[in-house]
């Protein structure tokens, strides 16, 4: 297959119309209501890994703090297990009855199991109970953001002109950060203002309670604002699929694997960075989670500040370049940044920005990227699926991964996992077409 055959004439040097550069009131209304919607959702899912460590305490057995936070961590790797059927099955939802079905139907799943784990006893109160029903909760969780990214995903990029197809994109990774950002601040706060008795006991389960009625803000939202004019047209014409799953496998096979390829590397340096790396730190240098915690929310800003900015850039150069310096970058300053860690504030915080500037690159551009491999009518499923068994494999398990690496002595390795996964991902950046003038259908 022609890797560039997906692509339809449409930019100026193709002799096609110049790409419109402004979004209309319209547009900008839907990217508002997807962004605010989509980051209270991604709340309760990052709240798990700033609270691993506690969660660890009350929902495995005391007596070995290792074997609780590896054991809280393969909880939280199985909920990504389920990813990849949440975005089967609610990608396909979306592709059949709409952006706007689908993503009411994830934020209410997810705000319904933040608050299943804000109410599940410890350990200590229901014995083994406890983790199922922990585990339960996160299915629930990987289930409803597995076909979250597809269905956001599609609903951004279908709303926004051609020549600002990136921007609007990158709303989708601003509104995940934030939510990273929302559940950071509420793990600052409830760390420095309560004793750790009040912290395991009743703390952590507030935040969990706050996130859930976020959820419920974000429930409120999407069902006020309209479908895409994208979805409606392939609606209107006959092309929504029965069974759009087949169909992208069938009729798409390239592109599938090009999401899988685009994914790698980002869903690996994104866990690491932005969720785990406070954890990762307090373990491996002793500094305090705290601290660790205060680092990773100022970097955040920057991140969710500096986003937007990277999608006009990759609106403006083109997406290969933008996300072949991110990989590349990763590839030449994994090994210095991961050995520049420290137990202080100022080891961590240049080591945690720097990561999360060069992982602009990456999140400005994947929902842009994956929307434009797709048409409409498998496009929230050609998003969601393959993507999320990336994050599956590279993602869900990079928390465990790190953490088994430092008991088994091996941290100082880390540093290749991550440079090999920027490395097959560059290829992929290097070698797959320039979509940022192609006609969107």
């Amino acid at each position: 297959m022609n890797l560039k055959s997906d692509l339809s004439p449409g930019s100026p040097a193709a002799g096609g119309a110049p790409a419109p550069r402004k979004l209309n009131a319209k547009q900008r209304k839907a990217i508002v209501a997807g962004t605010i919607g989509n980051t209270v959702e991604w709340v309760d899912w990052a709240l798990y890994s700033i609270f691993a460590k506690i969660i660890a305490d009350e929902f495995f057995p005391k007596g070995n703090g290792a074997v609780a936070l590896l054991s809280t961590l393969a909880v939280f790797a199985v909920g990504f297990v389920m990813r990849p059927v949440g975005a089967a099955v609610l990608g396909a939802y979306a592709d059949r009855h709409g952006r706007k079905k689908g993503m009411t139907l994830t934020v209410a799943l997810m705000a319904g199991a933040g608050f299943a784990i804000a109410i599940t006893p410890s350990y200590e109160q229901t014995g083994v109970l406890s983790p199922l029903l922990l585990l339960v909760a996160r299915l629930v969780q990987g289930f409803s953001a597995g076909g979250e990214f597809g269905s956001s995903s599609a609903f951004l990029v279908e709303s926004a002109a051609r020549g600002r197809r990136a921007f609007a994109g990158s709303w989708q990774q601003v509104s995940v950060a934030g939510g990273v950002l929302i559940a950071s601040l509420l793990g600052t706060l409830t760390t420095s203002a309560l004793s750790d008795e009040a912290l395991h006991s009743w703390g952590w389960r507030v935040a969990f309670v706050f996130g859930g009625l976020l959820g419920l803000v974000g429930l409120w939202l999407r069902v006020s604002v309209e479908d895409t004019e994208s979805f409606a047209r392939s609606q209107d014409s006959g092309r929504t699929r029965t069974n759009p799953v087949k169909a992208m496998f069938v009729e798409h096979p390239a592109a599938t694997l090009r999401v899988v390829g685009i994914t790698i590397a980002g869903t690996l340096t994104y866990y690491i960075w932005v969720n785990y790396l406070p954890t990762y730190a307090n373990l491996t240098t002793g500094i305090p989670l705290k601290t660790a915690l205060l680092s990773q929310t100022l970097c955040l800003v920057v991140f969710v500040i500096a986003l937007p900015f990277a999608g006009l850039l990759s609106d403006r150069i083109g997406r290969r370049p933008t996300m072949a310096a991110f990989a590349g970058g990763f590839v030449v300053l994994a090994w210095p940044l991961l050995h520049l860690l420290g137990d202080s504030f100022w080891s961590l915080f240049p080591v945690q920005l720097v990561g999360m500037l060069l992982i602009l690159g990456y999140s400005s551009n994947c929902a842009v990227i994956m929307a434009e491999q797709f048409p409409a009518e498998v496009r929230a499923t050609g998003i969601a699926l393959p993507y999320a068994l990336a994050v599956a494999v590279f993602g869900g398990t990079a928390p465990y991964v790190t953490t088994w690496m430092h008991e088994s002595g091996h941290s100082g390795l880390l540093w290749i996992y991550v440079s090999a996964a920027s490395l097959i991902s560059l290829v992929v950046y290097l070698t797959m077409p320039e979509t940022k003038d192609k006609d969107f259908t």
